[in-house]
């Protein structure tokens, strides 16, 4: 077992790497993405919806780790451009679900293909084993955190 200085040396530099690749990597993805009218918080909530459709407007909040009053302005950029739609539950007349769109499904493959090209220039120096490996740690410590946020959510907390 490691020391917890090592550990914390060990931490901080996966922090810091992470950081910096993060960012160099938003930089190509908003430029990939402006063609098709959208920025990276756009993708990520039409990549929830379609991963989980029907979702509520209150676990869409959580999963994307947004205020609710936030979560409404990203809905209603998304809504206005077509990609999206609330619809009145049908098991809670109180609460809205939201439903990618057609055109969202189309828009959402298009921005897929343009961000695939953007990790093959960022990621360039990785195989493709490699690659695998880093996205199956990075979608673990994701879903880590987005269960704890969907748990909350049931509960109605705003913890997330």
């Amino acid at each position: 077992m490691s020391s917890p200085a090592v550990l914390s040396h060990t931490s901080f530099r996966c922090a810091a790497l992470l950081v910096h690749l993060g960012r160099r990597m938003r930089v190509r993805v908003e430029e990939a993405l402006a063609p098709l009218g959208l920025r990276p918080r756009h993708l990520v909530a039409l990549t929830v919806l379609r991963d989980h459709p029907g979702s509520t407007q209150q676990s869409l909040a959580g999963a994307l780790q947004v205020d609710r009053t936030n979560l409404v302005g990203l809905l209603n950029e998304l809504e206005s451009t077509g990609l999206v739609e609330r619809r009145r539950s049908s098991e809670d007349r109180r609460r809205h679900t939201v439903h990618v769109t057609p055109l969202g499904s189309e828009r959402l493959d298009e921005a897929e293909s343009a961000l695939a090209a953007a990790e093959d220039e960022i990621l360039v120096s990785l195989d493709p084993a490699q690659r695998e490996s880093l996205y199956l740690l990075l979608h673990q410590a994701s879903d880590d955190h987005l269960i704890d946020c969907r748990a909350a959510a049931a509960r109605e907390s705003d913890d997330c």
